[in-house]
Parts: structure tokens; sequence; C-alpha cells
């Protein structure tokens, strides 16, 4: 495909051009060229290590050869114009840029993974993406899924290639690069109920970066998306359960959007808010007059679904003991934890404090 894209291009430029231009493989084999006769053929002058010397145009025999820039490491292309002039070096240079330009385009335009990043990154209109996947032949309705891989304390970019091998089919799922930390991977599902195969994915991914690159991570996990038009919600939501797992569940390294309840209520509430919540809960005394021993009671408390028993039994401490400390509570608070009601308040009260806490932390 990208032999008639060069081809394209020398027609438009062949009648301001008096030399034979033309395009190259790594091996030597023109794939493009002004002289239709010399395609398929190679040129013996040319050697990819002329390269190494980083100029923008070399000279090998009789041309000029100029490299294309690639999207990988590796040489896929180079200009060539018949020649070593002045002229030569300048026209084979301006003829790289003009396949650069279209090479890029066109690969822009039927990558499939740059059209998922579009997507995702909201950079195409909403009625150009059933267009687009007409073009690349897209199934648009594919149940899929977003998980936001977060490396974290330390990050390696090796990541992508790493978890780009647990996925082989590069026309149905994808991983890309998003930023030096995080990585994004879109999988296509074989049903829109697959929690079970999600999740397996999602400690996949994380066994094979912690066993291959040393690296730490925390993966965020979307709703399934039902259209290719739902991934940049999609996208969001892996966000935002890394964003609340890292306030409400830090103990977890795979978050899932579904399972975030309250927390992912209390994300989206103004500051001014919680801290009216909060003014209003602890009328009689503020929540940082509990001191850790009686906020380990309280939460060993809604642990046991509370259960005053159960409770005492974890604790290790008498059940009368315990009643005297919830009785204590009540004193400070107002609120009567056995009661389900107060215990509700309290709950919530607890994490818009965690929030609250995560955000002045953040700004240091």
């Amino acid at each position: 495909m990208s032999s008639r894209i060069f081809q394209n291009v020398i027609i438009q430029m062949k009648d301001a051009i008096d030399r034979t231009i033309g395009v190259v493989d790594e091996q030597g084999f023109v794939v493009a060229s002004s002289e239709l006769a010399m395609i398929g053929s190679k040129l013996e002058d040319f050697h990819i290590y002329e390269f190494d010397s980083g100029e923008q145009v070399v000279s090998m025999g009789s041309r000029t050869y100029g490299p294309l820039s690639s999207g990988s490491a590796r040489f896929d292309y180079a200009a060539f114009v018949d020649g070593t002039d002045q002229m030569a070096r300048m026209v084979c240079a301006v003829a790289a840029v003009a396949f650069n330009e279209a090479k890029g385009s066109y690969e822009e335009k039927h990558n499939k993974a740059a059209f998922i990043k579009n997507i995702i990154s909201d950079n195409i209109l909403p009625g150009d993406v059933y267009i687009r996947a007409k073009e690349l032949h897209f199934v648009t309705d594919e149940p899929r899924v977003v998980l936001l891989v977060r490396q974290v304390e330390n990050a390696d970019v090796a990541a992508v290639e790493v978890v780009q091998r647990l996925f082989p089919d590069r026309q149905k799922d994808f991983v890309l690069n998003i930023n030096e930390t995080d990585v994004v991977v879109v999988k296509a599902l074989p049903s829109l109920n697959s929690h079970d195969e999600i999740m397996r994915t999602a400690r996949s991914i994380e066994t094979i970066l912690h066993d291959e690159l040393g690296v730490k991570c925390v993966i965020g996990i979307s709703t399934n998306a039902r259209h290719l038009r739902e991934l940049a919600d999609r996208y969001k939501e892996a966000q935002v359960a890394i964003d609340v797992g890292r306030v409400f569940e830090s103990d977890k390294s795979i978050i899932n959007y579904e399972n975030l309840g309250l927390g992912r209520i209390i994300y989206q509430l103004p500051t001014t808010l919680c801290e009216m919540f909060l003014n209003e809960v602890f009328k009689k005394s503020p929540i940082e007059t509990l001191d850790e021993d009686t906020l380990e009671t309280i939460n060993k408390f809604f642990e046991n679904n509370l259960n005053v028993s159960e409770t005492s039994r974890k604790l290790y401490v008498h059940r009368n003991t315990l009643v005297y400390r919830l009785e204590k509570i009540k004193k400070i608070t107002g609120l009567d934890l056995r009661e389900f009601d107060h215990a509700i308040v309290f709950k919530v009260a607890m994490m818009v404090k965690m929030y609250l806490d995560s955000l002045s932390s953040s700004k240091y």
C-alpha cells in the first residue's frame, strides 16, 4: 500500500523535476519511481549502513538518498534522486519530506490503533466515528472494555511492548501508550457479560509487568462499551476508577468502576458541599476528636455489619467493653452506630473526610 502512496506523490512531482526520483526499501529494491521500468529492480549502490552518520541525505554511487521517518526504530524506506550534486541533495531532501507527509497521512487515516486513540482522547467528532470505522472495516457495535494501566513508584518505557504481547490480535485488541506512566488497553469481549475474563486480563497485565519489569501498577476498569463512540466515556470511567480507588480502596491494585459505590458519588461532590456536610454531622465535636483506637473500633464494627458480638470477638474485647465504647462515640458525636440510619451517616462522613484529606495532601 505504501508503494502506491509514494507513486502518487512522484506523479505529482514528476513534471517539476527533470531527474529520476523514487523510493527504495531496506534491501535496496525500488518500490516507486518516476521511471516505471525501475520498479522492482535493486539499486546496487544502496547500502543501509551509510545512514549511520545521521545526515539528512547521503550520496551513494551515482545517486543521493534520504531516509524516511518511521514509527519504529527499524529502517523502512529511503527516497532517492539521480546525481550527487547540490541540486540532487536539495531535491532528495524535498522529496523525502513529501513522501513522509503522504505516508504519515495515510497511516493516520488507516491505522486502527491511531483511530482508537483519537476516539478515547476526544480528537474525533462523534459523527466521524462511523465513517472512519467503515473505512477501516471496524465492527462498531462489538462489546469492548477499557483498562487503564498506571505505573506507580517507578515506570518503564518498555511497558507498552510487554503488555502488547498479551494481545497478539492487533486488529481487535489495542494497547496504546498515553504518557510516561499510563498505558490503555481496549479489549474486545465475546459478550457484555464477561466480568471473569476482564479480571483475568487485568491480573495477567499486573503479573507480567511485575515479573518482567519489576513495575508495580494500578489498573482501572471501565464498564463495557456497546459501541465505538462510547470508548471516550469508558476511558474517563477507568481514570475515575483509579482516582477514587486511590482514596477509598488504596489497598487494591485492580479497581472496577462498577464497584466504586459511594466513593464515586462523593468524588463528584464539590468540596464546599463536603465541608458543609461534615459540619452538620459533627455539630457536637469534629471527627478529629476521635483517637486511633476509637476509629479502629468503628471500622471493625462496620466490617462486621454492626454486629456487636462478632465485632467484640474480632477485637478481642468483652461485649460490654465494646458497648461502652459505642456509648462513648454516641456521647462525642451524637450518633449511635448501633442504629442503621446513624451508622450510614457516620460511614459517609468518614468517606467524605478521607476524600477531603486526599485533596489536601495532593496539593503538597
